[in-house]
């Protein structure tokens, strides 16, 4: 069966989706991923068919006022300024996904929510689409509100909250969607009825986020998408040497958050790690920590593998991202999160909630003593150790590549 994935987004909005890909591909489908193009190489090097999606939006998320969009820093003027400057950048990315398509002609759409193009495609094809997100937020529910909204619950409105997240990218390009679909697709401007996915995957562990029971047949939590092959993968000797050389270090990344002075915040982790009596690994490649300052306590890598680098660690910090806190909690490792925005205040709060990692420290409120503090309490709680290796065993029991293929399968999506 011939199976298309469409994504955008950053690293974490494709390595699990590449995963996901291999896993068709192993059961014997033909298997195109379309994302951003910086992406070709990373996908094409697993033997996945790849298809370009505008540079332009990656480059756009480093631009002074989608930082600024992104943090708040600006208020929402930064937000409607963003919204004018992707606008171009959306509608040429409509264009790519419908070139996409049109050339590989696929059976099924598999989908990531930043995708806007695919349940359209979808109509035009007469073919099925699924839903498939790292977070809840698509599928409404009474049990907690969106993760996209910074709150636990609103209680009575909490399902409204899913709702408007799952539909806002449509009603704000309603009218360029409505173009291109005339234009492009040689469809009606507005469908005649609402595009629902035949289903909905979401690619984390139910034992991090309980499955609603409001919840219909067609949506599964399936476990996280792990990327493997990285099983060769070794310490180099600087590295292996300085795990080996006292306690486990903790190890702390912030990959690309945007808004924040790398200088400063590698500072203030120097300063909290010495507060904590921690040694740390620090992983400098999203650009977010600079690699030239340290110690005698720190060592800088530019990245390494999560499934192999963590379980060498005694904890976890880093800003919240969906993947990195599945592979932390996977690992078995507490979580110290500080998260900037979207979706990270939303796993914060869940890794308090598990106790599986102190009170989350927003990143605008971090200091070194607050850091120091946190650190601390997840190296030093035997109970809230005891828990990550419980969770850690857990997920890691867990195949949710193969978990989403047999629902696929049983819900007749798969052939």
């Amino acid at each position: 069966m011939r199976v298309a994935i469409h994504t955008l987004g950053t690293r974490g909005d494709v390595q699990p989706y590449l995963a996901l890909a291999l896993g068709l591909k192993e059961a014997g489908h033909q298997v195109l991923i379309a994302a951003p193009s910086q992406f070709e190489s990373f996908v094409a090097s697993r033997g996945i068919a790849f298809a370009h999606l505008p540079s332009e939006y990656l480059d756009l998320m480093e631009t002074p006022v989608a930082k600024a969009a992104m943090t708040g820093s600006a208020g929402f003027t930064a937000g409607f300024r963003m919204m004018k400057q992707f606008r171009p950048i959306g509608r040429k990315q409509l264009t790519a996904e419908w070139l996409a398509a049109r050339q590989f002609r696929p059976e099924l759409i598999i989908y990531h929510p930043k995708a806007i193009a695919a349940p359209h495609i979808a109509e035009r094809l007469s073919c099925n689409a699924v839903l498939a997100s790292p977070l809840p937020g698509f599928t409404p529910t009474a049990m907690f509100a969106s993760p996209l909204v910074p709150f636990r619950s609103l209680g009575p409105l909490n399902k409204l909250t899913h709702s408007l997240m799952a539909h806002g990218a449509y009603a704000l390009f309603r009218g360029m969607i409505g173009e291109w679909r005339a234009t492009e697709l040689h469809l009606g401007e507005t469908p005649e009825k609402r595009l629902r996915p035949s289903a909905t995957l979401y690619a984390y562990s139910p034992h991090t986020v309980a499955v609603p029971p409001d919840w219909p047949d067609t949506v599964a939590v399936t476990g996280y998408w792990f990327l493997g092959g990285d099983e060769a993968w070794q310490p180099d000797p600087q590295l292996h040497r300085f795990i080996e050389g006292g306690d486990r270090p903790v190890y702390v990344g912030f990959g690309s958050m945007p808004g924040i002075d790398p200088m400063s915040l590698t500072k203030l982790v120097l300063e909290a790690l010495a507060k904590a009596g921690k040694r740390g690994v620090l992983a400098t490649g999203g650009g977010a920590l600079q690699g030239d300052l340290g110690g005698s306590h720190v060592h800088f890598i530019e990245s390494a593998p999560h499934t192999k680098l963590f379980p060498l660690m005694s904890a976890c910090v880093h800003h919240g991202g969906a993947g990195t806190t599945g592979a932390a909690l996977r690992a078995g490792k507490p979580n110290v999160i500080c998260p900037f925005f979207g979706d990270q205040p939303f796993w914060g709060r869940r890794i308090d909630d598990l106790g599986v990692g102190p009170t989350p420290i927003d990143a605008r409120n971090l200091s070194a003593d607050c850091l120091a503090a946190a650190i601390a309490e997840a190296t030093g709680s035997p109970s809230m150790q005891q828990r990550a290796n419980k969770l850690g065993e857990a997920i890691r029991i867990e195949d949710g590549v193969a978990s989403a293929i047999g629902f696929l399968r049983r819900r007749h999506l798969l052939s």
